[in-house]
């Protein structure tokens, strides 16, 4: 009797798990996502081509991850693949005057393509890893920490420098647009 009780459990426990097709699955239907993330983490294609790829590889080995986990097992994946492949450490600078108040204004995933850009033409690559998993991706300080082999005040440094310096290209390339402005409007 017993055994027809946990049985049926035991089945259902199997199918809660994703299997190698629920990845290419989760991989065919998030591509742009999934690659755009490798791309902002790593700052340049080929290497972005590579940890997706790798991802892929990673995922399709057996494991044992839920399947309501298993587009974050696929993220996961990826941006281990573009620390490993980067292996991004924090700089040894003294910490920036600017408070932290970006914990609580984070950006949303659907944040303009120009602002991704943005984030990572410029900034090192321990600050471009910071500003994408900690205000793209939404994940928190400690995680990033733990990912990124620091401490969570590295991480919260890193953030604002590449906050400050999205912020000084967006007055450069502002300031740009209205020279532009001035030059067309003496010629006209």
């Amino acid at each position: 009797m017993t055994e027809r009780i946990h049985s049926p459990i035991r089945g259902s426990d199997e199918n809660r798990y994703a299997t190698c097709e629920d990845f290419m699955k989760i991989f065919d239907e998030d591509r742009n996502v999934l690659y755009e993330l490798s791309f902002l983490l790593t700052g340049d294609h080929q290497k972005g081509e590579g940890c997706f790829v790798s991802g892929i590889e990673d995922c399709a080995q057996e494991n044992r991850v839920f399947m309501e986990w298993g587009r974050a097992w696929t993220k996961r994946a990826i941006v281990k693949n573009a620390i490993r492949e980067l292996n991004p450490r924090p700089k040894h600078s003294t910490a920036s005057s600017v408070p932290s108040v970006f914990s609580h204004n984070r950006q949303s995933s659907g944040s303009s393509r120009t602002f991704r850009r943005a984030c990572h033409l410029r900034a090192c690559d321990f600050e471009r890893f910071v500003f994408v998993l900690y205000i793209l991706e939404h994940y928190r300080e400690y995680e990033c920490a733990l990912l990124l082999g620091c401490s969570v005040s590295q991480v919260r440094d890193a953030c604002i420098r590449a906050i400050e310096e999205l912020v000084s290209s967006g007055q450069a390339d502002s300031s740009r647009d209205e020279d532009r402005k001035c030059v067309v409007s003496r010629t006209a």
